[in-house]
């Protein structure tokens, strides 16, 4: 793609710096009051009362009274506003793992169908550190406890729900990937295109049937007059090792490195400490997120763990035909997450 063919700078919500956002805090921290929450309860309870796995709850089987209109606009601030909120209050630590799971898939249905997570069809995923090597290829970064790097997950919204915080760091990122493109577009638009070219990403062992074991996505890709962002600079730069994928030129690795740098300005991204309670849901084709490295509890009952969701809303925009290389499809309201041979849908509580 030619800088003809790409704007010369990027407006709308979506374009904002972390210094903004610490300033505009009433726009993304939403405060459950005591209605709120016995809307949420009362919901979680009727669909538990039916004995089914939390994996298949839907909208219409958490019914919220109050709550609905709410997350209608959320799901429009998602898509087509700043891309990102938390909602805070939450007595998690009174509810049992099944109340808290049912209350966050069930807040996930009205937003979205729900998506697998890995090759065992996980739709609630757990994000802790299990001990896993992250110098290992195939281990996802989100099963340690080391510093993740800004990315995006395989899916068009990715929600989070913390049961436990760390005992120190774990702390929450994100930065828009419109900022970055407009800082690159103004100060190296030559490194910028770079970026549009369609670069190897490792699928870290979790390879679709019939499928290369890496992506060829761009990072950047300019589609129905939108950008969207698909980055993990960890497998990029691990799928080098396929002697089959396109080997990055020095001049690719100065523009991945110079899109690090901006996501790591403390200008550009917004660092947030997420509560037990909260619950954070983030645009994943506007934004990137990361995690600070952290040093978790002795006691393995305390210990830092998240729920995560992914998902799939109606009324999003069109992705680019390369995307099903990731989806498989690309059907608005039906793409995202990993599915292999076999793949079951399931909310594993543990």
């Amino acid at each position: 793609m030619t800088l003809s063919e790409i704007p010369a700078e990027l407006t709308g919500p979506s374009v904002w710096t972390g210094r903004e956002m610490v300033e505009r805090q009433k726009e993304w921290i939403v405060d459950l009051g005591p209605d709120d929450i016995a809307d949420l309860e009362q919901a979680a309870r009727h669909y538990l009362s039916l004995g089914r796995d939390i994996g298949e709850i839907t909208k219409a089987e958490f019914p919220l009274k109050r709550l609905d209109g709410h997350l209608i606009g959320l799901r429009d601030k998602l898509i087509n506003g700043i891309g990102f909120e938390v909602i805070r209050g939450l007595p998690v630590q009174t509810y049992s793992q099944e109340m808290a799971a049912a209350i966050f898939c069930g807040v996930g249905a009205h937003l979205g169908s729900a998506r697998s997570q890995n090759a065992q069809g996980h739709i609630l995923g757990h994000v802790r550190d299990v001990g896993a090597d992250a110098s290992d290829p195939n281990t996802r970064i989100y099963q340690t406890h080391e510093r993740q790097t800004f990315h995006t997950d395989s899916a068009d919204i990715v929600g989070l729900m913390c049961l436990r915080d760390a005992k120190e760091g774990g702390d929450s990122l994100l930065v828009s990937a419109e900022t970055i493109y407009n800082r690159m577009r103004a100060e190296c638009p030559d490194l910028l295109q770079l970026l549009f070219d369609p670069l190897a990403t490792d699928r870290r062992g979790e390879v679709p049937e019939g499928m290369q074991p890496f992506m060829t996505i761009p990072p950047f890709n300019w589609h129905d007059g939108k950008l969207t962002v698909f980055y993990q600079r960890q497998y990029i730069d691990s799928a080098q090792r396929f002697p089959e994928a396109m080997q990055l030129t020095p001049d690719h690795i100065a523009a991945l490195d110079t899109f690090d740098a901006l996501a790591n300005d403390p200008d550009l991204h917004l660092t947030m400490r997420l509560q037990p309670g909260d619950m954070q849901f983030v645009y994943n084709h506007s934004q990137l997120h990361d995690r600070t490295g952290f040093t978790d509890w002795p006691d393995p009952a305390e210990r830092r763990h998240l729920f995560r969701l992914w998902l799939s809303p109606e009324g999003d925009r069109e992705l680019p035909d390369v995307f099903r290389q990731r989806y498989g499809t690309i059907e608005v309201g039906n793409r995202g997450g990993i599915i292999t041979k076999g793949t079951r849908l399931h909310a594993p509580l543990d």
